[in-house]
């Protein structure tokens, strides 16, 4: 069978890692060795890792701007052989609109990843019923403009060309459908489309998919989703943490239901869940991409660390960085990722380099702000719909300052404040420094701020971002978000 072929294939170079990646190092030094980028690094210098490190440098996207504006001008074998196949545009905080190459030789590891994490699913419940009945892929527009000849597109939208031939028949939703450029409008048509469908498989964004089940319950007047969809049992979720959204979809849909999480990024595919019982990820080191790590505590160093995979430990909050066969070098991606096993190598994402609070040194990540949410909704009930927080470093009301979090619940925890306490006490038990600050009086505890229904989605909606890839950050060190929230509460 082939999915225990892929299976089996998966295997032997995850039980591999170094090998698999040395391999992989040196076929994208001898690939890139005559591009503009690998003459001005030396790659033909370049016979193992130290070389590597000491002529390739950590960059972010603005570190490899010059080269990409030169293939939008026009030029070829800049970063990678020959011109992009496609620039995948993403949205940036600091760079604005990035363009990210997608190589002919990258692009079949986007689409393959997705299909390998689905066979193993396949595999290990000896279950295939969702493939006899509809699925559908919350997605952006798959219409795609040009960039000096490359095409050019949102990453979904991208892929939406290359859903193999025997998934078609069953793919939702429409074409035109998909086409529809505002989210809204959108969701209304895709509801509008799929309620009487036989839906198993549902993929997506954990918000997205969350506000697609919310209007299809107020369309059809049914109590769940598993009312509309009888044999919908397949939900396929990345983007962002799942777990805060498990209350909610437990709700939504009425009954369990399986769940793959997957890691895709425009960048390349990193990582997808192999096994069905476990949400942790397997890293993908045969998919184009020599991954490299540095620690996040020592991130902001004049030089910090650089591991490969054979010097990894677990539970190290890491900085990923990409070096892939579409030409992105050096690349932090800003996403911080912690293994949880290196033989085979599976990580959890925690969070973003840049997403944290340390306006007091507190350096409080992701991971731990969803795992305080967790613990208060354990011992108090509720369900939470979205988060944010943010620091207050001069209360307007005067006193200690605190870290404020804006809430947005589906159900109300039985006590606010006891809710808040379990909050600021899960939070210390996890950052150390935290706790210090919070035993030294130099902070005050957490400050719960509850926003009505739809508050979030009405600050993506007023930032357009509202749908497709967009994803709100759990916390911020500034006040950018949390003031234009405030704004949207008193209008």
């Amino acid at each position: 069978m082939y999915a225990a072929q892929i299976v089996r294939s998966t295997r032997r170079w995850s039980s591999h890692p170094v090998e698999t990646q040395h391999k992989w190092m040196k076929k994208l030094i001898s690939e890139a060795r005559d591009t503009q980028f690998g003459k001005d690094h030396n790659f033909s210098r370049i016979h193992d890792y130290n070389d590597f490190k000491k002529n390739i440098p950590v960059r972010d996207y603005e570190g490899l701007r010059p080269y990409i504006e030169r293939i939008k001008s026009g030029e070829s074998d800049v970063l990678w052989p020959r011109k992009p196949l496609y620039f995948a545009k993403t949205s940036g905080t600091t760079s604005g609109v990035k363009y990210i190459p997608i190589s002919r030789d990258s692009i079949p590891f986007h689409i393959s990843a997705t299909r390998n994490m689905l066979l193993h699913y396949i595999h290990y419940r000896s279950n295939a019923d969702f493939v006899d009945g509809k699925m559908i892929f919350l997605q952006g527009s798959p219409i795609l403009t040009e960039t000096s000849g490359i095409k050019t597109g949102r990453l979904s939208g991208i892929v939406a060309h290359y859903v193999p031939g025997y998934l078609q028949k069953n793919r939702m939703p429409t074409w035109e459908t998909n086409c529809i450029e505002n989210w809204e409008e959108k969701i209304d048509a895709i509801v509008q489309e799929t309620a009487g469908e036989d839906m198993r498989l549902i993929s997506g964004i954990p918000p997205w998919i969350q506000m697609y089940f919310e209007r299809l319950l107020r369309y059809t007047g049914k109590s769940c989703v598993s009312e509309v969809f009888p044999n919908f049992s397949l939900l396929v979720i990345g983007g962002v943490s799942f777990e805060p959204y498990k209350k909610v979809f437990n709700k939504l849909i009425g009954r369990p239901v399986d769940t793959l999480e997957l890691y895709p990024a425009s960048e390349g595919f990193i990582a997808y869940q192999d096994q069905p019982d476990s949400s942790d990820m397997l890293l993908v080191l045969d998919g184009g991409i020599f991954f490299e790590f540095i620690p996040a505590d020592a991130f902001f160093e004049p030089n910090p660390p650089r591991y490969h995979i054979g010097e990894v430990k677990t539970g190290v909050n890491y900085v990923l960085i990409l070096n892939t066969n579409a030409g992105l070098w050096g690349y932090n991606i800003g996403d911080t990722i912690e293994f949880v096993s290196t033989l085979p190598p599976r990580i959890r994402v925690t969070g973003r380099i840049k997403h944290f609070i340390s306006s007091f040194g507190e350096h409080v990540i992701a991971s731990e702000v969803e795992y305080a949410v967790q613990q208060a909704l354990k011992a108090h009930g509720g369900r939470i719909n979205e988060f944010t927080v943010a620091p207050q470093v001069t209360p307007p009301e005067g006193g200690l300052p605190y870290h404020e979090w804006w809430i947005e619940f589906n159900e109300l925890p039985e006590d606010i404040l006891k809710f808040s306490q379990v909050l600021d006490a899960s939070l210390q038990q996890k950052n150390v420094y935290y706790r210090d600050l919070i035993e030294g009086k130099i902070l005050r505890p957490a400050v719960v701020r509850i926003l009505p229904k739809n508050a979030f989605n009405l600050y993506m909606k007023s930032m357009g971002k509202l749908g497709g890839q967009n994803k709100l950050p759990r916390l911020s060190n500034d006040r950018k978000i949390a003031d234009q929230l405030n704004k949207l509460i008193e209008a």
